[in-house]
């Protein structure tokens, strides 16, 4: 391929690493995943580079570094993130831990004119995500934009054509992100030579090649992924070598076993359904850390594949495994040579990948992002029902019912009071529960701030939220009680969840009053994904229900969903009907700092 044709990312373990390429090719631009650690010359070949964001500091000793000859090639370079903290740390500058961290939302005000940020108005909404920040700039740099607390969160070396930028513009919540992507393939000239039916032409060979003379067992969860992923595999190998298996965990939604199995079998999906609740039971007896959940779900989804296998005499000479498996999954749990693991999803585990190593799993839309997936689906022929389905974790409620940690510290009220100290009439309270978060392209487990909900509006409430979780590290969440004037009296008393039948029917039940309120009030394509969350708060033999409505198109970011207060007033009431259940809350967390599910 003609060097003008391509622009290469090279990945520092950011979270959003291929959500950049994945972005600029979607911009009708190819691009290739490229690590730190290339030849010059493999630079070289393309016309453009972006440096992606990172979890480590520049400063540290063992950070992943570059030759700082790359910004001799004569090529237009864009670092992001830790890219920006990089080139300026190689050049000359200097770089250190920010006081004021940024999660989240900023303004983005333009100083000067640059092709960078053509067509960006004064003021522009973007997206942060560090720790660290530039304190100064290398000689022939200058400032075109800054926030209230990032002075230099873009600069440029114009005569290099070098930029730098502190926000995430491959992100949907950054407004001119996109426009930002196109005037740089614009300064490398490149061309479109990339689209998502290029991506499908050259998909059916590569399954082919891959596959062989073999068969696939497709491991089906009736989720968008795995759905696609099947009738990918099937238009490639012929729909009679490939064979799927649905396993139920006990974690399934109400009634979604019967209502996957008809809807598949009316797409003429070779089905096949093991109950394996009881084991699953069994196996998660007593456990709450969410790592240890999701590696029990992953190794246990493997045994239950190799017994079905033997059971329908399909064996290991003549069929490989297949997974739904997207982007996110491998980007959180760690792939990448620097990436931070985030939570180890259950077709992440260390059996999988060793199998992956071995070429018995093949994973055909591995690459792609959700609204990607979704996108491939329509072309395939799915019907829209399906396509546009909720996301719904593999490891199903099993991770949306937590347990609690009561290990709390007095320095995170300290910091708490003096934060919300700016804000009249708020109460709060510290849920002793720990969830997963991610922050600065890392993964933390953290605590969760309730606060009071006096405040109707969701931009104040959302403020509150984003101050809390970047300036206290031990908060990574921030939940109101709706409708409640006062917390302060309210009964937090917390007790054990176990991952049984009982419990799982109670957040069945639950999650079913959403899907139906989702449903009549038309909410389906406008909440990207809404987790129902069952947490150990409430008096004796009761628990909580966490509401977690979201926006997002790619889930390597998402803001909560700010859901009309009658309806939400509707769905407390319904929820409140079941009898275990004594309070609901609303997380009001976007992400970053908070995951979509809890864990």
């Amino acid at each position: 391929m003609e060097k003008v044709w391509k622009i290469g990312v090279i990945d520092f373990g950011g979270q959003y690493a291929h959500l950049i390429a994945s972005r600029v090719r979607r911009l009708g631009t190819y691009t290739e995943i490229l690590s730190n650690e290339e030849s010059l010359n493999k630079y070289k070949e393309y016309s453009g580079l972006i440096l992606s964001g990172g979890p480590s500091s520049v400063y540290e000793e063992n950070s992943p570094k570059l030759d700082k000859e790359i910004f001799e090639l004569g090529i237009p370079i864009l670092g992001i993130c830790y890219g920006e903290q990089l080139l300026v740390h190689l050049l000359g500058g200097v770089v250190k831990q920010s006081a004021s961290k940024e999660y989240g939302k900023a303004f983005l005000d333009k100083k000067s004119d640059s092709l960078l940020l053509e067509k960006f108005q004064k003021s522009e909404q973007v997206w942060m995500s560090h720790g660290d920040e530039v304190s100064s700039i290398p000689e022939g740099f200058e400032i075109i934009a800054s926030t209230r607390n990032c002075k230099f969160a873009a600069i440029q070396n114009l005569e290099k054509k070098i930029y730098g930028i502190q926000f995430h513009p491959e992100v949907t919540h950054t407004e001119k992100g996109s426009e930002l992507l196109k005037n740089f393939i614009s300064i490398c000239g490149t061309e479109k030579t990339w689209s998502l039916d290029e991506y499908l032409k050259r998909k059916y060979s590569e399954i082919k090649s891959e596959v062989g003379n073999k068969k696939v067992f497709m491991l089906i969860s009736g989720g968008v992924d795995s759905t696609v992923s099947y009738v990918l595999l099937a238009k490639s190998l012929g729909k009679e070598n490939v064979k799927g298996l649905l396993v139920d965990t006990g974690f399934m939604r109400k009634n979604e076993v019967l209502d996957l199995k008809l809807k598949l079998i009316q797409m003429k999906i070779d089905l096949n359904i093991e109950d394996a609740s009881l084991k699953f039971y069994e196996a998660l007896k007593g456990k709450t850390e969410p790592e240890e959940k999701r590696k029990i779900i992953g190794d246990l989804f493997l045994e239950i594949q190799s017994e079905t296998s033997k059971k329908f005499n399909l064996n290991e000479e003549e069929y490989i495994l297949g997974q739904g498996t997207i982007y996110p999954d491998t980007i959180e749990s760690g792939s990448t040579k620097h990436s931070e693991k985030i939570k180890t999803h259950h077709n992440r585990v260390d059996k999988i990948l060793e199998m992956l190593k071995e070429g018995k799993i093949i994973e055909p839309i591995k690459d792609l992002y959700k609204d990607e997936v979704r996108e491939l689906g329509t072309m395939l022929g799915l019907d829209k029902s399906m396509v546009k389905r909720h996301p719904f974790p593999g490891p199903g409620l099993a991770v949306r019912m937590l347990s609690s940690n009561p290990q709390t510290g007095f320095k995170m009220f300290q910091e708490l009071n003096q934060i919300l100290s700016d804000f009249s009439n708020i109460e709060y309270k510290i849920l002793p529960i720990k969830s997963v978060g991610v922050q600065g392209d890392k993964r933390t487990y953290s605590f969760s701030a309730v606060i009071n909900d006096t405040i109707r509006s969701y931009d104040e409430l959302e403020k509150i939220s984003t101050q809390v979780t970047n300036f206290i590290p031990e908060i990574n969440r921030v939940l109101i009680l709706p409708f409640e004037e006062k917390i302060s009296h309210l009964n937090f008393n917390y007790s054990r969840i176990e991952l049984n039948k009982k419990n799982s029917d109670i957040l069945r039940e639950a999650d079913a009053i959403i899907t139906k309120f989702l449903v009549y009030r038309e909410l389906l394509e406008k909440i990207w994904q809404f987790p129902v969350v069952l947490i150990p708060v409430g008096e004796k033999d009761k628990f909580s229900i966490v509401l977690r409505p979201v926006e997002s198109l790619e889930a390597m970011t998402a803001n909560f969903y700010p859901l009309d207060p009658d309806i939400l007033k509707e769905m407390i009431i319904e929820i409140k009907k079941i009898p275990e259940i004594q309070y609901v809350f609303f997380d009001l967390t976007n992400k970053p700092p908070g995951t979509i599910e809890w864990e």
